[in-house]
């Protein structure tokens, strides 16, 4: 069905799910096969060994997660080529909770943050001022379903990186911060790893790979190093389960390279201990036990946050259907229905 072109921008009324499923993983692993690696970084390849860290040190734990939903796609009216320009309408938040030692797994939350934003290839801007909420403008390389995907990952790890940033700031310390998903484009954050629960490509040689195997709940593999589109530290480790599949409970850790090599070995100790102390139960969650407690509980409310669904995309189409995208002349945001409150 091919939209009416009335205004700047116009509502797709296709399902906005459609070819736009790419996770934060997904594109962070999608040259894993051009891996580069150097397995010798704490252990030599030869000699890799499953490694129980010494007791985790004591002290609060921060996690950090985001969430993004994409509400409608649009099209972009009005370039030089005469084309429409395809985009999403997207709602994305962050937060961050703080999992306090000895008091059986609770977790505070401390920050969340919410934005909505339009992406399109356009290069003007394209800001949708709804009685719902407003849309910012940003550009994506171009109008395909990855680089839009992509555009509004980048944007959703900013505001993750903007959040842990503030908060640490205001409590001037650098308590460990666990991220949920590739550390990509958070790696300048002290003290802080990258948790990947699922493994969408092998990295490993065969060896190596079999250690993983072997490994039991509460260890890790040695350290290594990999190079993709990125260099980072990994890991991998097992956290309790009833499973004995090969590789269940398996998840993998990522660190900056700016780390020297014991503290990237110390900061694998901390972050394997800490972690077990998070892992999901099975009777609360099907991804357990790699979908951390916290991470789950901050997901779920992340995902009020962003709202109605329905409701905004009632809203967009209602900014949208005269042309309006902007605020209209008296200031009220457009779409919205006029009151007497606004007389």
């Amino acid at each position: 069905m091919t939209p009416a072109a009335v205004g700047a921008i116009t509502v797709d009324p296709w399902d906005p799910g459609y070819a736009t499923s790419l996770t934060a993983e997904a594109l962070a692993e999608l040259d894993a096969t051009s891996a580069e690696l150097d397995l010798s970084v704490e252990l030599p390849a030869a000699r890799w060994r499953p490694i129980t860290p010494a007791a985790a040190p004591g002290g609060p734990v921060l996690v950090a997660d985001g969430v993004r939903r994409i509400e409608a796609r649009v099209w972009i009216n009005g370039l030089d080529d005469g084309m429409p320009s395809p985009g999403i309408a997207a709602s994305y938040a962050a937060g961050l909770v703080r999992c306090e030692p000895g008091t059986g797994g609770l977790a505070r939350l401390t920050s969340v943050d919410v934005r909505r934003s339009i992406f399109s290839p356009s290069s003007q801007s394209n800001e949708i001022h709804t009685w719902a909420g407003s849309y910012a403008s940003f550009r994506a390389r171009d109008g395909s379903a990855e680089q839009l995907s992509l555009a509004l990952q980048r944007q959703l790890t900013a505001l993750e990186v903007e959040v842990a940033t503030e908060y640490r700031a205001a409590i001037d310390e650098d308590e460990l911060l666990i991220v949920d998903g590739p550390l990509r484009g958070r790696t300048q954050l002290p003290r802080t790893v990258g948790y990947i629960k699922a493994h969408h490509a092998g990295y490993l040689p065969d060896l190596q790979s079999d250690i993983v195997g072997a490994l039991r709940p509460g260890q890790r593999t040695p350290v290594f190093l990999m190079g993709t589109s990125w260099r980072r530290y990994s890991w991998y480790l097992r956290l309790p389960t009833r499973s004995a599949a090969p590789w269940a409970g398996i998840a993998r850790c990522e660190a900056s390279t700016t780390l020297s090599q014991e503290a990237v070995t110390a900061l694998a100790d901390h972050a394997t201990g800490a972690i077990q102390t998070l892992a999901g139960v099975d009777y609360k969650d099907p991804r357990a036990p790699q979908n951390l407690i916290p991470v789950g509980g901050l997901e779920r409310l992340l995902r009020h946050r962003l709202g109605d669904a329905g409701v905004l995309y009632r809203a967009l189409l209602a900014a949208t259907a005269d042309g309006a995208s902007t605020a209209s002349a008296d200031g009220t945001p457009a779409g919205r229905p006029r009151s007497a409150s606004d007389s």
